[in-house]
């Protein structure tokens, strides 16, 4: 898989969206390849794994561009989650799923977040609000847009440490 380049000269929309993808496509490449105990393995002292960083990061797309950016309920896997008992299902379940099923999961929730982001874009533009408010306080498009930027950059950090203690790689 090809890293999107950042764009370097674009309007914030499109600058905003090309960072998204680059981050994406770095956390897909560093999960790539690996077999069921690879992504379920942890750096301790962290518990984190490579499989749980995919899943969290799959469910985050459709927290924030479907359940908060639109208002909508939680759907697919998400819908019937029982947070009170594990607020870290996301991660935790992950060692159950095939690496086949990760991905696929992610693809899809990047692909139907990009979707909701297209017709958010689609009615207004970046300080549009959310559906949803955070705190009790109106959180526009762009909030959202850096704020999954800070995620996957935050979380391609992690990947890094991760990928290289699973088989050594580097550089993804």
């Amino acid at each position: 898989m090809t890293t999107p380049v950042k764009p370097t000269d674009a309007d914030e929309t499109t600058t905003l969206r090309g960072f998204l993808a680059h981050f994406r496509a770095v956390v897909r490449s560093q999960c790539e390849g690996l077999d069921a105990d690879q992504l379920d393995t942890p750096l301790p002292p962290t518990t984190m794994t490579l499989g749980g960083l995919l899943k969290h990061l799959a469910y985050v797309e459709q927290w924030w561009f479907s359940c908060v950016l639109h208002g909508e309920e939680p759907s697919g896997i998400w819908a019937d989650v029982d947070w009170s008992a594990d607020e870290d299902w996301d991660w935790h379940s992950a060692s159950e799923d095939s690496p086949v099923e990760l991905l696929t999961l992610f693809d899809a929730e990047v692909a139907a977040a990009d979707l909701a982001l297209d017709r958010a874009l689609a009615v207004g533009g970046l300080d549009q609000l959310a559906a949803v408010q955070r705190r009790g306080r109106g959180i526009s498009l762009r909030y959202i847009l850096v704020h999954m930027i800070e995620e996957y950059a935050r979380h391609a950090g992690h990947g890094d440490l991760l990928r290289e203690n699973v088989d050594g790689t580097t550089g993804l």
